[in-house]
């Protein structure tokens, strides 16, 4: 009965970590301190295809006597933004396929020949205008990457905590550089005599009225607009890889659904398409109306000189607001939902207000111009900058969904309401006091939404727990 010595097998220990177990370790994973200069090139290409597609709404007035352009000119020039999102699945399956780097590369090669094809001094105007619209289509096509893409730059590179934040600067900066447009374009292109620009100078005199120097000024822009993508498309020929060499976190580093699989998980995903629509119909609506708000501010007696500084800091406000909020997102992680119910509560009280205001004979609320500015800036401010946390909730919601995918069908959807909301317009457009309802109602319904939506942080706990 005497004790004898143990066994070289017995001292093995009896819980062994699997070699699955054992790979997944925090010094596999690496943030990359290039990961900003990507960061950086892709915003770029988002500011440049913002700033070019909202080119022409800015000086329209030049650009009717410069070209002969009429107004539904000027309205198909901006529509061709969301017809480039028409083809989205093909740009969906190459960054499915291909990764971030020929994607990014063959937008920014349609935003580099769109812009060569307007910028081409031919004297015929008939010749001419199909030019510009050919390059304004080249300039959309580019859109579905540029918008859809931020998410996967941020997984791709970055590390948990600093996600949220990388998703807003790269999804935002498109809205920056269409708000810049009122400035730059105006401030470039002189109006004719006796109008005022869209940033408050009014030009007399008879250089201001001389047809072709308000084409050269136009020329310059688009000279400059061309010159600037075309070097940015070379540095990211140059330097623009898909992946760093070593994954930030498990998430970057694990297996995907199929590219036929994730479209066939979004569409059967009630979840999904909850807040899929929570996110498209305000955004979507917003971005119709934001089109049109001189129209809107017009029988408050609002210039469209005010009306276009309304968007720009409307637009400036949400991309700063934005980007903070999405700071606030990483610090605290696990709370998208909270921070969206109230962002869409106050986008519901300022579209309410700025609705009611427009009503004052009914309502005999005071409507004055800062009541106006501050409701509508309000109300441009909270919902541009959910769009980055509605990015965040979506990939955490069905992950393993690849990140391109699933924000290429949300962006779509914004868009077909935009196209929706635009068509109606052209038929209804006595009136449009309509449109204020319309706005009003798509923040209601997306609260709604987003209050019955039952969150999960699926890519989150992976990170937290599986890396632990």
């Amino acid at each position: 009965m005497g004790a004898t010595e143990s066994t070289e097998g017995e001292r093995e220990p009896l819980l062994v970590p699997t070699q699955t177990e054992s790979s997944i370790q925090p010094v596999y994973s690496r943030v990359y301190g290039r990961r900003w200069l990507v960061l950086t090139l892709f915003s770029l290409c988002g500011f440049m295809q913002g700033m070019v597609w909202n080119t022409w709404g800015p000086i329209q007035i030049s650009a009717k006597q410069a070209f002969n352009f009429s107004s539904t000119d000027i309205a198909v020039l901006v529509l061709w933004g969301p017809v480039g999102f028409l083809p989205w699945l093909l740009f969906m399956w190459l960054m499915d396929k291909k990764g971030l780097r020929a994607s990014l590369l063959l937008s920014a090669f349609f935003m580099m020949l769109g812009s060569a094809m307007r910028s081409v001094p031919v004297t015929d105007l008939l010749l001419r205008r199909w030019l510009i619209h050919g390059g304004q289509l080249l300039n959309g096509l580019a859109g579905p990457t540029i918008m859809s893409a931020g998410p996967l730059l941020s997984t791709t590179w970055f590390a948990p905590d600093q996600r949220a934040t990388a998703t807003a600067v790269a999804s935002l900066v498109c809205y920056l550089g269409s708000a810049c447009s009122f400035l730059i374009g105006p401030l470039l292109v002189p109006a004719p005599n006796g109008t005022a620009s869209a940033v408050g100078l009014v030009y007399s005199g008879t250089v201001s009225t001389d047809t072709n120097y308000i084409r050269e000024r136009i020329q310059l822009v688009l000279y400059s607009e061309f010159g600037m993508i075309a070097v940015l498309f070379s540095v990211v020929l140059l330097y623009f890889p898909s992946r760093p060499p070593m994954p930030p976190s498990v998430a970057a580093a694990s297996q995907r659904l199929s590219y036929r699989s994730s479209i066939c998980r979004l569409l059967s995903n009630v979840r999904f398409l909850m807040i899929a629509l929570a996110y498209s119909v305000p955004t979507g609506v917003i971005a119709g109306w934001s089109g049109v708000l001189d129209m809107i501010l017009t029988p408050a007696n609002i210039s469209q000189v005010d009306a276009g500084w309304v968007g720009f800091w409307s637009t400036v406000g949400g991309c700063v607001f934005g980007v903070a909020m999405a700071r606030f997102a990483d610090s605290i992680r696990g709370m998208l939902k909270l921070i969206l119910v109230l962002m869409l509560a106050g986008a519901c009280l300022s579209a309410t207000w700025f609705t009611l205001t427009c009503l004052t004979r009914l309502t005999h609320l005071p409507s004055t111009k800062a009541t106006l500015y501050t409701s509508c800036i309000l109300l441009g401010v909270f919902i541009n900058s959910s769009v980055p946390i509605f990015f965040e909730l979506f990939i955490e919601t069905v992950y393993p969904v690849p990140e391109g995918i699933t924000c290429g069908v949300v962006t779509f959807l914004g868009n077909l309401f935009t196209g929706l909301l635009l068509f109606f317009l052209t038929f209804y457009f006595t009136d449009t006091s309509w449109l204020n309802w319309c706005l009003t109602g798509s923040c209601v319904f997306s609260l709604i939404l987003i209050l019955m939506f039952r969150e999960s942080y699926d890519r989150l706990y992976l990170d937290v727990f599986v890396s632990v």
